[in-house]
């Protein structure tokens, strides 16, 4: 299973055993200097690893949830803004930390229940770690083939939920991950991937 859909899944999990948000936070933007690097990020710290998906401003305050191999869910910390974090999947390639707020664990529900996303729910999801493996266009995928369009994205944002927001983005099989461009084009799960520049 791919590294998104591995942290999907877990959001997935949390819905289901309600760790979910009640009070999305309205704090979406994030100075350079709010955002953790990847080299000081301590993966060994399931809190600290947790808190590298996402600028201090909303990882500080995010409720901080750990998935054991068999799926069962750990709350490591409850949050006070909304979000929810999770810490990066030993089993992947790279690091791969999340944070996601309440809309987008709904987005995440429906997906994994292949089930239409609610409309006009957009959501926002942090992997500032980045992600190391995902099909760019099967949301079912779980492992690289010839032809399923395998693509590694660096430090990125995905805005879920919206179909409008895709308009004028790049969708094809092969993108370019360094500008913003469409995951799963062509799917009620079309999102739009959005690169983040991490800190100095």
């Amino acid at each position: 299973m791919n590294s998104i859909s591995r942290r999907l899944l877990m959001a997935g999990a949390v819905l289901a055993l309600g760790a979910c948000m009640k009070n999305p936070s309205t704090a979406t933007n994030a100075t350079a200097n709010e955002t953790k690097s990847v080299a000081t990020a301590d993966h060994s710290d399931p809190t600290a690893s947790a808190e590298s998906a996402a600028p201090a401003s909303i990882s500080g305050g995010a409720s901080i949830v750990q998935a054991a191999a068999d799926g069962t869910m750990t709350e490591l910390r409850k949050g006070t803004n909304g979000w929810t974090c999770m810490p990066d999947a030993p089993a992947t390639p790279g690091p791969d930390p999340m944070c996601f707020d309440a809309n987008a664990a709904k987005w995440a529900d429906a997906w994994l229940h292949h089930k239409p996303p609610p409309q006009g729910t957009v959501g926002v999801m942090y992997m500032l770690e980045g992600g190391t493996d995902a099909s760019n266009t099967d949301p079912y995928a779980t492992k690289p083939t010839a032809d399923n369009d395998w693509v590694k994205t660096g430090p990125h944002i995905m805005i879920v939920g919206s179909k409008e927001i895709l308009t004028g983005h790049p969708s094809g099989a092969k993108p370019d991950t360094s500008v913003p461009y469409v995951m799963w084009a062509g799917t009620p799960y079309a999102h739009l991937m959005v690169p983040m520049g991490s800190a100095s």
